[in-house]
């Protein structure tokens, strides 16, 4: 196992792990270029914390944040 030095991505909470009303429970740091195309085409993205989703919400302030992703982004290099 190696490790690298990852820089800042910009990054966006999106939602997943949804609950029955179809809100997120939490949401996670997407690369902010991959939002759109999830978005419109369906595809999946990845979190920094390496869930895999397609976006369907859009955070709103106050939404509880993955606690790996934020750790993550929060180790990351800023201005990167």
């Amino acid at each position: 196992m190696s490790t690298e030095t990852l820089t800042k991505p910009e990054t966006t909470p999106e939602g997943t792990d949804t609950t029955d009303d179809d809100s997120p429970k939490m949401f996670h740091y997407v690369k902010k270029n991959k939002i759109a195309e999830s978005a419109v085409m369906g595809t999946h993205v990845v979190a920094l914390c390496g869930e895999v989703f397609p976006v369907t919400k859009s955070p709103k302030p106050g939404s509880p944040v993955c606690p790996a992703c934020k750790e993550i982004y929060d180790s990351l290099r800023p201005g990167s």
